[in-house]
């Protein structure tokens, strides 16, 4: 099954976030990325498919291939979905506008103007890599991931692995897991979450048709033993586009902090005390703070 169409994107779209957050693993075994497009494999409906993004100056052309020709997926649908993960629903123009004059992350704002976060094409998939990335570096949680996806061995007709659904992971053991160098309280926690997801206990893509508040996502989150608060409020970002979530926690957040701030340290407290001052879109300026960073990075 084949499905191609074009969307016009709002104007000061930014694809290279999108693009960045998709383009983690240099390897490519899940997405391929190139300076305007990306291709990624992903299961839907139970099978194989990819879906592809390409940007133009004022607009994206998308496709989706299934390998399998009697799948049922409408126009509406992929449509819907292409708007949830290049965050066309988020109300950054108010941030932006509230911000742009602050002392401390008002240039920031202004020179990353339309910056928007960039979603997972499923929560599933939000949930499991924030699982897979917790406590450890960027680099070793990609690389988690990629052998983690390479594990389930599942892939398009493209050759891309397939990012796996919960029911593929449901039925896994925990050894099969550590074998992908996965610990065993992660292991636990991806196979308690997929068990959750397949029996409904977790209706992680009803919430999302049905806007469901995230406090109640949060409490039913937070009964799974391995899952924290970074962990439910980066799934609330990455996985429903949740802009509030407070991300202190997170490590590259307190270092951006501390650049802007010019702090020799800062803890945990510290930083969800500064954050606090900024709700409801914490989680949209630990955005602007990794884009920061990342800039500044480039430019060393």
């Amino acid at each position: 099954m084949h499905i191609q169409a074009t969307m016009p994107l709002p104007a000061g779209f930014r694809p290279q976030d999108f693009l960045l957050f998709h383009g983690r693993d240099k390897q490519e075994v899940s997405e391929r990325i190139t300076p305007d497009a990306l291709q990624k494999a992903i299961v839907l409906k139970g099978y194989p498919a990819l879906l592809g993004l390409k940007f133009s100056q004022d607009k994206v052309h998308y496709t989706l291939d299934v390998d399998n020709a009697q799948v049922n997926v409408t126009l509406d649908e992929v449509h819907a979905l292409i708007r949830h993960i290049l965050g066309f629903n988020q109300a950054i123009e108010i941030f932006e506008q509230a911000y742009a004059g602050h002392p401390f992350i008002g240039r920031m704002v202004t020179t990353q103007s339309g910056l928007r976060v960039p979603v997972s094409v499923s929560p599933y998939e939000a949930v499991t890599w924030a699982i897979l990335a917790q406590q450890i570096s960027l680099s070793a949680a990609t690389a988690l991931r990629r052998k983690f996806i390479q594990l389930v061995d599942l892939r398009h007709s493209s050759g891309l692995y397939c990012y796996p659904s919960a029911e593929l992971v449901s039925g896994l053991l925990p050894e099969r897991l550590r074998e992908a160098g996965i610990s065993h309280t992660k292991a636990t926690a991806l196979i308690q979450v997929s068990q959750q997801v397949v029996s409904g206990d977790l209706p992680l893509n009803a919430w999302l048709q049905t806007e469901t508040p995230s406090q109640e996502i949060a409490h039913a989150l937070s009964g799974i033993k391995g899952i924290g608060p970074w962990t439910i409020n980066y799934t609330l970002l990455r996985g429903y586009g949740w802009l509030d979530g407070s991300l202190h926690g997170d490590a590259a957040v307190r270092r951006a902090i501390r650049g802007l701030m010019v702090l020799d340290e800062l803890s945990e407290k510290e930083a969800a005390r500064w954050l606090q001052t900024y709700q409801p879109w914490r989680a949209l300026l630990a955005a602007h703070l990794w884009a920061w960073q990342h800039a500044l990075a480039q430019q060393l």
